[in-house]
């Protein structure tokens, strides 16, 4: 396989015909959008460019370079500077497309390379619209999250990421546990991360941790964390009695 692939206008063609087909029966479903193959004045647009470079000789993909990548999308658009696409195409649109230097689960792939890892799923933590609109429809809210846990990401009725032997439940959970369970406060756990986690942290749309709900759980911290804890709200609110002896 050359470093530098070449894609004349009837492969390019092609390889769209293919994703299209893919979209159509697999990711259409899910809220990840097409890119248009042509711009206006009958150029390829960049997304479309990309997208097919990264997808030939699908499904046995390659990992592929932002320089090649660049290189590639120069024969069209000459002033092009950085390419974004691959990087916007994956997390942000929903395609499957692994960046290299984050973890993830199916590549590995060093800094600055891409590779496409399928189309037949969309990727992991899409939420149709990108934004999460607030809603207490359950099915729907599982539906923009791919029917997986917001925390731990485990699929609704196969076997948990972390207990293989045990059948993923969805349930609904607080992302502010201060608050009420109604639309706006609501995020699709597993059955484990929620009775796990229950009533202590604060969660993002993304089922990441952002503050503690609840300021008891502070005394769980083993003594260390406890101390520090203990200076920093001690010099934010210049309590007067506070022991600088360690």
């Amino acid at each position: 396989m050359p470093d530098n692939l070449v894609l004349n206008k009837k492969l390019i063609e092609s390889i769209y015909k293919t994703i299209s087909e893919y979209h159509e029966k697999y990711l259409k479903q899910f809220g990840v959008k097409l890119p248009k193959l042509y711009a206006s004045k009958g150029k390829f647009t960049k997304d479309a460019l990309v997208l097919v470079y990264l997808t030939y000789n699908y499904p046995k993909t390659r990992k592929v370079s932002k320089e090649e990548l660049t290189k590639f999308v120069r024969d069209y658009y000459p002033n092009t500077n950085d390419v974004q696409q691959a990087r916007h195409l994956g997390a942000q649109a929903g395609w499957w497309i692994v960046a290299g230097g984050r973890d993830n689960i199916v590549f590995k792939i060093k800094r600055g390379s891409y590779q496409l890892y399928t189309l037949e799923q969309p990727y992991p933590g899409f939420k149709r619209g990108h934004r999460i609109t607030e809603t207490e429809d359950w099915d729907e809210i599982k539906e923009r999250y791919n029917f997986r846990c917001a925390t731990c990401g485990s699929q609704e009725g196969k076997p948990h990421f972390h207990w293989p032997a045990t059948k993923t439940i969805l349930q609904k959970s607080h992302m502010d546990p201060n608050k009420p369970l109604v639309a706006g406060n609501i995020i699709p756990q597993c059955q484990k991360c929620n009775r796990a986690d229950r009533n202590r942290w604060v969660y993002d749309e993304k089922g990441r941790v952002i503050k503690l709900a609840d300021a008891n759980f502070v005394k769980n911290f083993d003594k260390d964390v406890r101390k520090k804890i203990y200076k920093i709200l001690n010099k934010e609110f210049e309590v007067k009695y506070f022991n600088s002896k360690k």
